[in-house]
């Protein structure tokens, strides 16, 4: 029986409003802003949210706690890198606050660019930045479910080393999960025996295919020692009540960034892999499988903003349907207006995805709704 699916939001965690177009009133960074979106989360249908991270903004784990306070069901995502953290004072950290919400901690570990020096890291080639990487990933799991623990790796030590309070297990949950991304050889070899979920950005149902079938491959010739990995889907999600009006919403959010600037030759400098991959997908058409809208990638949208998938809440939920019979069982969406978003997407999408038989609703429920 496969794993039931999980949708999850975004919180940007930026000093500055508009991102991503986002036209909310209020400060981005305020508690009462930032406590608005996780209680709408909650009273519409989603699991939790990603909250991200770099450097320069507010710091991650510290709004996560504040959130994870202020609700009852929000499970934050929270985006960490080792070289910010070290792996026991992590450990610790993340512990504490999974015990304190009875268990609601998610982790994505980020390895990509940053300004290290800001903050007093360094890092070398990408085989020492995957390594580190590696090591903070098979560490923090150690003393998250082993106690005296001895580590001397290449990057980190720890010697007797027991953290408290300990993770207390929630079924076969032994810890939080620990969320990876990265599409190059070296992040997909840390992924395929670290990670619990790999997730991917927005490419074609073609590309997510062969990654997974590739990163199963991985797993077994590395002799993974972990549960099997899962797969997740980070992405923008545009819908509308009908297919033309999120269409013409969806060139209309397109055209602005185009007036905003002209195609930016710099944007596609200096990409990571997969980030990379995305930008190229331009060149195959505006428009991949039946909804997936290429064009943002022109004109500076980055990471998850790169791709969208656009439609009615019908189209949207039938192409993530064949993402998850692809393997996904992980997904994080996102659109702005943030807030608003929240509303539409849950009230609207999300009853499309439940892995609950539709005649258990006791509604009627068309066909293109299922498919």
């Amino acid at each position: 029986m496969p794993n039931p699916s999980e949708f999850l939001w975004y919180i940007p965690n930026q000093i500055e409003g508009g991102h991503r177009g986002d036209v909310s009133d209020g400060d981005p960074t305020s508690l009462e802003t930032l406590t608005s979106h996780a209680l709408a989360l909650e009273d519409h249908g989603w699991k939790g949210a990603l909250i991200g991270t770099s450097w320069g903004r507010p710091d991650t784990f510290t709004v996560a706690t504040a959130l994870a306070a202020r609700t009852k069901t929000f499970e934050p995502l929270i985006a960490i890198r080792p070289g910010y953290w070290r792996p026991a004072n992590f450990a610790s950290a993340a512990a504490t606050l999974d015990q304190l919400t009875s268990g609601r901690v998610r982790i994505n570990i980020v390895s990509g660019q940053d300004n290290l020096a800001a903050y007093g890291d360094s890092e070398g080639d990408q085989a020492h930045r995957y390594g580190r990487t590696k090591e903070f990933m098979r560490l923090v799991r150690r003393l998250w479910t082993e106690t005296n623990v001895d580590f001397a790796g290449e990057h980190f030590q720890v010697a007797g080393s027991t953290v408290a309070p300990r993770i207390t297990p929630r079924g076969d949950r032994l810890h939080p999960r620990l969320y990876f991304g990265g599409a190059s050889e070296a992040a997909e070899r840390v992924a395929a025996t670290e990670a619990d979920v790999q997730l991917f950005w927005g490419e074609p149902l073609d590309g997510v295919a062969d990654r997974i079938a590739r990163l199963k491959r991985l797993s077994r010739d590395l002799d993974r020692d972990l549960p099997p990995l899962e797969f997740g889907l980070r992405i923008t999600t545009l819908v509308r009540d009908t297919t033309e009006q999120a269409w013409a919403d969806a060139e209309a959010k397109v055209d602005e960034m185009a007036a905003r600037q002209d195609k930016v030759d710099e944007h596609r400098r200096a990409k990571a892999v997969g980030q990379q991959r995305l930008l190229d997908l331009h060149a195959r058409g505006e428009v991949l499988d039946d909804n997936l809208y290429t064009a943002p990638g022109r004109y500076g949208g980055g990471g998850a903003g790169t791709t969208w998938l656009v439609g009615s809440a019908a189209d949207v939920a039938a192409s993530l349907r064949k993402y998850r019979d692809l393997g996904i069982t992980h997904f994080v969406l996102s659109d702005t207006p943030y807030l608003s978003e929240i509303r539409r997407q849950g009230d609207q999408l999300l009853p499309l995805l439940r892995d609950a038989p539709p005649a258990a609703s006791g509604r009627l429920v068309r066909a293109d709704q299922l498919a």
